[in-house]
């Protein structure tokens, strides 16, 4: 667990300022040439915090985690979308890439996806966590040497991330993600887990224990892992 470094905060506004500070830190001493970047609700005091400073990302590029099959970029729904309302449209980046769920093989995609990353070695990634400790979309019991590949949704998945669809679109059931080793091939993995609905996997990551149940436990074999909660664990 030494590999592993925890902060503790009150709420997500203070979460979010943590993760500007990190990432600030690492662009002043030009430690930041590629960054992955996560979506979800999690991320939007996070990406608020950035729009609203004077960070400059324009020699950066980016990389997003995942995206659903079958949703067009300009969909409200799709990550493409919420990247480009939360942040991109706001900061400027050198390059962004993110899977294309509109792609007609969507093998061929992952693999040309995986090689981009090869390509463009991550300096940090940074994670959100499911309810069931699925990090991007790793499902419970994905291999961790999986790489870039389409990935079924569980049905908690599905149920969580329902409530987020508008005008009553319903939500793909496969989605373009990032596997378990090409996050963890990241030099810095920043996690960021906030309210009670994240306390299980908190708990499993806490507890120490490595198993494909509970994909967020792979963290545990990172050199360098920084968790932002406002949790308190035993």
């Amino acid at each position: 667990m030494e590999n592993v470094k925890w902060i503790i905060v009150k709420n997500p506004e203070e979460g979010a300022k943590e993760v500007f500070n990190l990432i600030s830190e690492e662009l002043q001493h030009n430690r930041l040439h590629v960054l992955g970047l996560a979506t979800g609700s999690t991320m939007i005091p996070i990406y608020d915090e950035w729009t609203n400073s004077s960070l400059d990302f324009s020699n950066i590029t980016a990389f997003n985690l995942d995206e659903y099959v079958g949703i067009d970029a300009d969909n409200p729904n799709s990550y493409a979308y919420f990247m480009d309302q939360h942040l991109f449209s706001k900061k400027p980046f050198k390059e962004t890439f993110i899977p294309n769920g509109m792609a007609e093989d969507l093998d061929k995609e992952c693999k040309e996806y995986e090689d981009q990353l090869n390509s463009h070695p991550l300096d940090i990634q940074l994670l959100g966590v499911g309810e069931n400790g699925h990090i991007a979309f790793n499902e419970p019991g994905t291999s961790f040497d999986s790489v870039t590949h389409v990935a079924t949704l569980t049905d908690s998945t599905l149920g969580v991330n329902s409530q987020y669809f508008e005008n009553d679109e319903k939500i793909p059931n496969t989605a373009l993600t990032m596997g378990i080793s090409s996050i963890v091939k990241s030099k810095k993995l920043i996690m960021v887990a906030f309210g009670e609905k994240k306390r299980a996997a908190m708990e499993k990551l806490k507890a120490g224990e490595v198993t494909k149940e509970w994909p967020i436990t792979k963290l545990l074999r990172h050199d360098d892992v920084i968790v932002i909660t406002d949790l308190e664990l035993d």
